[in-house]
């Protein structure tokens, strides 16, 4: 594990983009530790548009959101976090009780959005950052826009006598994870943990060669995926209290999703190929009065963000514009120009310039 390797495998992934991207700690106090700092990057903040916050899924972190920021930052402010307890956040220690842990995770997203001043926002979180949007918006609802959901995990109950439809690689998490955290076996890989990745994952290299430059052949996405997931495993030890067989919710979201306000529009976006069960006519009888767009996307799978980029930044673009004209703002688009500089700020004496 090296904070200094995954702060580099990031950095070169965000290189690709060809807006001006922002990075910093925000300190958001004693949320679940004592001194915790999100990590977040920023682009386009000084447009006047319903700004866009994006939760990412277990085991990911900001840069994954790669082939989608260029776009959505093209007409509005884009903010992505590393969650607590995940990438290059901090990694406090987590309640084992299932609804304890929820409400951890829950409270630093709005801690954060405290001290970021935003007043309103689409939030957009895919697989377990879906569930932790949809959850953030039943006790904020005040404060979220449009919720946006990104093939989210933990929304079915499971059924009793349920076999999942899951690849090889996720019915093996779920095997060992029952007594253990989910990427264990990463961590116990040692130096030969990002090897793993590679040969487990190629499908997730796959995803974003269109724009991750890896000719020095050193895999940074699978790089980046092994340095996030080698460190203090906090955050996933909430998620396997969180969880139940994996592919569950101890406390199913779909139980709840009623108790979000009726004028709180959602959109839920899946892919065809993933192993999520959409369950989107449930979503829909149990907000019969609201706004619930359902979109599946055609030969998506799980991580429906990068399989089918365009089509999915189209689908959240739209969102966010139900989101503007409901704040009465004027609308308006700009083009992604090519930006000679991208400041990273870490300390005071740390401070990167993307060339």
């Amino acid at each position: 594990m090296s904070a200094t390797v995954l702060r580099a495998a990031e950095k070169k992934i965000l290189s690709c983009l060809k807006a001006a991207y922002r990075g910093w700690y925000v300190d958001i106090g004693s949320a679940v530790g004592t001194s915790d700092k999100i990590w977040t990057i920023s682009l386009n903040q000084e447009s006047p548009k319903t700004p866009i916050v994006m939760l990412h899924g277990l085991g990911a972190g900001v840069a994954l959101w790669v082939l989608n920021l260029d776009y959505l930052a093209c007409h509005r402010p884009v903010y992505a976090i590393d969650l607590l307890g995940f990438g290059r956040s901090s990694r406090p220690s987590f309640s084992s009780d299932a609804v304890q842990a929820e409400e951890q995770l829950v409270k630093s997203v709005e801690e954060w959005r405290k001290e970021m001043k935003l007043e309103k926002m689409v939030v957009l979180g895919h697989s377990m950052g879906g569930f932790l949007a949809a959850s953030y918006a039943i006790k904020y609802p005040d404060r979220v826009a449009h919720l946006i959901l990104a093939d989210p995990w933990g929304f079915p109950e499971r059924p009793a006598d349920h076999k999942p439809n899951l690849p090889f690689f996720y019915r093996a998490i779920g095997w060992l994870s029952q007594t253990m955290n989910p990427f264990w076996a990463l961590r116990l890989a040692g130096p030969w943990g990002q090897n793993v990745v590679e040969k487990t994952r190629p499908d997730i290299m796959k995803k974003f060669s269109s724009v991750v430059n890896d000719n020095e052949g050193e895999n940074v996405v699978a790089q980046y995926i092994f340095q996030c997931n080698a460190q203090k495993p906090t955050g996933e030890s909430a998620f396997h209290a969180m969880m139940t067989g994996f592919g569950w919710a101890k406390n199913p979201m779909i139980k709840r999703i009623h108790e979000i306000p009726s004028d709180v529009p959602v959109t839920a976006i899946y892919g065809s190929r993933s192993w999520i069960d959409s369950q989107s006519a449930n979503i829909k009888e149990r907000r019969p009065d609201s706004y619930v767009n359902v979109q599946i996307i055609s030969g998506a799978g799980h991580h429906v963000y990068a399989d089918k980029s365009d089509v999915f930044n189209a689908h959240v673009e739209k969102a966010c514009q139900m989101a503007d004209k409901a704040a009465d703002i004027s609308s308006g688009t700009c083009t992604v120009e090519e930006k000679t500089s991208s400041i990273e700020d870490t300390t005071s004496e740390d401070i990167d310039v993307k060339k």
